[in-house]
């Protein structure tokens, strides 16, 4: 066996770890991915050799390299490279972390919103960590509807209803901290082009 046939054989219990650490169903990752569950299934097992058409999507989901994902040797190279993931909603996510698992770091850059809108409160497992970068970041929090300025943070528990947006005054960057609850809650919709906060 080659290095590239040993490479390509590690990529399916790699996947199947990166899916189960993350808590993610086979049925998610193939409404994420444009990949059908039976495909997904196969390549996670081994049966079937994977193609760059199908890792790319992978990768995208996860928040990882393609070299991670076939893991690639290192180049020494400690840079990230920073690739910006838009949504539908003018809203530009930038994975700041590389390392599979644990607590993930995100920049955040939302467009100047409106002071009356809506905020779509929403729950999942999980803390979220928020730090204002530029602008001003509307945090709705259970009860409470707060305005973050440059230097003001943000924790909480992901439990509890919440909501990010901007304000009228102009667009606003924050970066996030968050677990891999936190993660799946605001990248899952990722490559449908749409947050998911």
């Amino acid at each position: 066996m080659d290095e590239t046939d040993r490479t390509l054989k590690a990529v399916g219990p790699r996947l199947k770890h990166l899916r189960q650490g993350r808590d993610i169903t086979l049925n998610d990752l193939a409404d994420e991915t444009g990949i059908s569950i039976s495909t997904l299934s196969r390549l996670e097992a081994g049966l079937r050799r994977p193609t760059l058409e199908q890792l790319l999507p992978l990768a995208r989901a996860y928040g990882v390299t393609l070299d991670e994902l076939v893991d690639a040797p290192p180049t020494g190279d400690p840079r990230i490279n920073l690739r910006p993931i838009p949504t539908n909603d003018g809203r530009t996510i930038l994975p700041l972390s590389r390392r599979p698992g644990g607590i993930q770091a995100y920049k955040f850059i939302l467009p100047a919103g409106r002071d009356d809108d809506e905020p779509d409160l929403r729950t999942h497992e999980g803390y979220d960590w928020a730090f204002v970068l530029n602008g001003k970041l509307r945090l709705v929090l259970g009860q409470y509807d707060l305005i973050l300025k440059p230097g003001e943070a943000a924790e909480f528990d992901t439990r509890t209803p919440h909501w990010f947006g901007a304000t009228s005054s102009g667009p606003v960057e924050f970066l996030s901290l968050v677990g891999k609850q936190g993660e799946r809650a605001h990248l899952r919709a990722a490559p449908k082009r749409h947050l998911s906060n």
